[in-house]
């Protein structure tokens, strides 16, 4: 039988440590001499410093491939989807309710709408956006000839919203059952709605169930247009005081005073069909009036 390995003491084993530290003997730090630890730590400088070169080189060409000014790859939609205000969201529908009795609830309905239309503010449009747009056409710009390397905004003008603007009435009609929605169609970079300008998108709203509770709609601007001056978007960073072109709806609610409305952006190339996008070119939205 082989003789069983005599078991090393503490201090033995500190000792062969250190020995391996520094091997006085031969020289050695660590198992090499300095000579070898020289060449390896050159060769470990070398290999990251080409490794990072490369790395540099190659995030320096993809960058100076890349438009900051438009996404050479974009998960766009073939149509822009349509948002509702106020924006009160239920669980799977928009349910947009108030109580004309009830100061608290209709004032909430007011302050979405007043916070969401602070960036149209006559003055502020017209101080950012100066810029005299020819109204009926597309407004395309190849240069970048605004101010800062930028390209000119069109003005949209809170009144231009009119009744429900809420410079006539502050409460935008929810105080009673006249209340005021806004619709709004998202960005989409270089989009133009139409291939003509001398039919303009325009905003188109039909009541899907209690047709006899909506006694009447009204469209501001008139006819519930988005001219085509406001198309096409070049970006947030060619232009960086662009606003959304809006549509005010006012109903007059009679009756239960409850409605599902469909409201839609019509043109020749926005659909609204998407069963996979319900709000793809439209927004649906239920609207009540409590007493």
């Amino acid at each position: 039988m082989a003789a069983l390995k005599e078991k090393r003491t503490c201090g033995q084993r500190c000792e062969d440590f250190g020995h391996f530290v520094w091997d006085s003997d031969e020289g050695k730090f660590m198992g090499r001499t300095p000579e070898k630890w020289v060449y390896i730590s050159l060769y470990y400088v070398s290999f990251y410093a080409v490794m990072t070169s490369l790395f540099s080189l190659a995030i320096w060409t993809l960058m100076y491939t890349l438009d900051p000014y438009t996404p050479d790859y974009q998960d766009r939609l073939a149509s822009p989807g349509v948002m509702v205000w106020p924006d009160t969201y239920g669980e799977e529908v928009i349910e947009i309710t108030y109580n004309t009795s009830d100061k608290a609830s209709w004032m909430k309905m007011t302050k979405i709408l007043n916070e969401f239309l602070e960036p149209y503010n006559d003055t502020k449009q017209l101080e950012c956006n100066n810029y005299n747009c020819t109204k009926g056409k597309y407004f395309l710009q190849k240069h970048f000839l605004g101010p800062h390397h930028t390209k000119y905004s069109c003005p949209f003008l809170q009144s231009m919203l009119g009744p429900c603007s809420g410079f006539e009435d502050p409460t935008f009609g929810y105080n009673c059952s006249m209340p005021c929605v806004i619709i709004k169609m998202n960005r989409i970079i270089n989009y133009l709605p139409t291939n003509r300008t001398d039919v303009a998108p325009y905003v188109n709203c039909t009541v899907l169930e209690g047709e006899g509770n909506v006694a009447k709609m009204e469209y501001f601007p008139e006819n519930g247009n988005m001219d085509p001056s406001y198309f096409p978007y070049y970006g947030r960073l060619a232009q960086p005081s662009y606003v959304n072109p809006l549509v005010a709806v006012r109903f007059s609610l009679v009756g239960a005073k409850h409605a599902k409305i469909q409201c839609r952006v019509v043109s020749e190339k926005i659909s609204y069909e998407n069963y996979h996008d319900p709000y793809e070119g439209k927004v649906i939205f239920h609207l009540k009036a409590l007493k």
